[in-house]
This record gives structure tokens, C-alpha cells and sequence, in this order.
């Protein structure tokens, strides 16, 4: 496993240690087609811990995150809590085998005698989970682009309830830096609209990112060095304006 050049150990606010780390940064982690184009932010050294025992679903992500792109013809258009851009990375991740699956646990007691002799069980306790958009082998993968950002809180409960029982080895979130992409998004309108005749132009963006109580970069960033997440490793992965494909809006 490749070992992180740094971490910063924080204390949560449920007094857990948390390590904060920079495995990403490592090129034969990460190559610099994924790393230069999105922001990251990971615990655990979560890149090379996925690198190392889930070798296949790393290779997938490393993919998708090397090859997509934001296109504004896509990305500036309205469409709710899912839209364009979080329907087609979940379709890049399906084309590759991964599947939306809801996570339930369910635990059982088991009762020995000072034999090792079962005696008896206590009754199932069942914990029910949620659909997660994307999961397969050991790792779990959400696109967060424009909920609300309540869900994160759910997400990452969740990833530290399976990594704990076994279930999961990491954890990953992929959604958008809101103040830098607003800026983006501000100066590609603006540069559209001049094309358009004065009495068309409206200088208002098609889309809200103004609204600072969705799912974002910042708002997992706050939850994940809260100790949400526990001792699971987990990678936040977030588009900025490395992530548009350069192109103007048509």
C-alpha cells in the first residue's frame, strides 16, 4: 500500500481521533488525469487503502474520475435533487458492474457454555440501510450533487455502521465545490449571453448554486472531520472548475 506523504490528526467532536490524509496526491495512487481535475479530501488514508484490497473498484473509479467531464449544455440545466450530471456518472459506474443496492445488517447473539457449547440465540436485531447509488465489492459510492445536505449525515453514518460490522473496506462521495463552480458557471453564461441579441439576455443563471444547504464540498468536509464517519476510510471527491471540459455553452 502506498503510504501517505502526511496526516493531520484531529480530534472530533465525540472526542475520536481522525486522520486526515493525502494518499491522492500520490501519482501510483492516483494518476494526475483524475488528481488535477476534481478536489479531494479523505480520511484513513482512503485512496490507498482501496488501491490495495479493492484493486478492481479503485480502477473504476480512477476511470471515471480520469475521463469525465462537465459539460455546461448538461451541467447548466435545472433538474432537481439528481439531474443530468449525477444520472450520468451513475451510468458510468453501472456501465462497469456497479449496482444500487440497499445495505440492511442484521446481527444475531449467540449463546456458548463454558464448553463453547451453543445453548441458545437471542432474537436477530436487523438494521435497516439505505439504497447507496452505487456499491460493489467492498466499496461504497454515492453522487451527492444536489440533495439536501442532511444526506451526508446519512451517508456517513452508514459507511461507519457497515466498515465496522465487516461489510464495506472504504467509502466514496462524490460531489461539487458550490462557491467555485458558481464562479465558473457565472463567467460561461455570461460569455454565452453576449452572443445572444440585448433583449434575450437575462443575466441569470439557469441553475441555483447559491444555496448553501445542499450537498457540497464544504458541507461533507464539516461532517467528516466531525468523526461521522468513524474509523472508515473515506474519499470526498468534488468537481470544481478543473472538471469542465472547456467548452462553451451552446
Amino acid at each position: 500500500m502506498a503510504e501517505t506523504a502526511s496526516a493531520t490528526v484531529r480530534p472530533s467532536v465525540s472526542g475520536e481521533t481522525m486522520f486526515e490524509t493525502q494518499t491522492y496526491d500520490n501519482p501510483a495512487v492516483l494518476p494526475a488525469a483524475a488528481c488535477e481535475h476534481w478536489e479531494f479530501m479523505e480520511t484513513n488514508s482512503a485512496a490507498a487503502v482501496m488501491q490495495a484490497v479493492c484493486a478492481d473498484e479503485w480502477k473504476d473509479i480512477v476511470d471515471v474520475l480520469s475521463t469525465y467531464r462537465l459539460v455546461p449544455e448538461f451541467w447548466l440545466k435545472a433538474g432537481g435533487n439528481r439531474g443530468d450530471i449525477a444520472a450520468q456518472i451513475d451510468g458510468l459506474f453501472s456501465a462497469r458492474g456497479w449496482k444500487e443496492a440497499r445495505v440492511d445488517l442484521e446481527t444475531t447473539g449467540i449463546l456458548y457454555d463454558k464448553n463453547s457449547k451453543v445453548i441458545g440465540t437471542l432474537p436477530p436485531v436487523r438494521q435497516e440501510g439505505y439504497l447507496v447509488d452505487n456499491f460493489k465489492g467492498r466499496v461504497a459510492l454515492d453522487v451527492e450533487w444536489n440533495a439536501k445536505d442532511g444526506n451526508l449525515d446519512r451517508d456517513l453514518a452508514s459507511y461507519r455502521s457497515w466498515y465496522e460490522a465487516g461489510v464495506i473496506s472504504a467509502a466514496v462521495v462524490i460531489t461539487k465545490d458550490r462557491p467555485r463552480l458558481l464562479a465558473l458557471a457565472r463567467r460561461i453564461w455570461r460569455d454565452y449571453e453576449a452572443t445572444l441579441p440585448e433583449e434575450d439576455r437575462t443575466g441569470k443563471l439557469p441553475i441555483d448554486l447559491s444555496t448553501s444547504t445542499v450537498t457540497a464540498f464544504d458541507k461533507a468536509q464539516m461532517r467528516v472531520r466531525r468523526g461521522v464517519m468513524g474509523t472508515c476510510p473515506v474519499l470526498i471527491v468534488a468537481a470544481t472548475e478543473n472538471t469542465w471540459d472547456g467548452n462553451p455553452y451552446r
